[in-house]
């Protein structure tokens, strides 16, 4: 599973990929999990609200961080 967190260096950006990490170790998935912070980069998804997370291509949450169950749920549907 290919997971990017975009972002360009916020608090809640950091927080993301640090629940979206633990959360895959917990459930043992293996993710790829990558951060975006080239404003190009994050635009060029459509993202107009970070952190966003794109999830094997698509965009799947944009703005504030995911809950925990919805984090689950996205691993869950790997």
């Amino acid at each position: 599973m290919d997971i990017k967190v975009l972002g360009t260096g916020c608090a809640n950006c950091k927080a993301t990929i640090a629940l979206i990490d633990q959360i895959a170790q917990a459930k043992g998935v293996t993710v790829k999990l990558e951060k975006m912070e080239e404003l190009r980069d994050i635009m060029a998804y459509g993202v107009m609200s970070t952190p966003g997370v794109v999830i094997n291509g698509k965009v799947v949450h944009a703005g504030g961080i995911p809950s925990r169950d919805k984090i689950e749920h996205w691993l869950a549907a790997a």
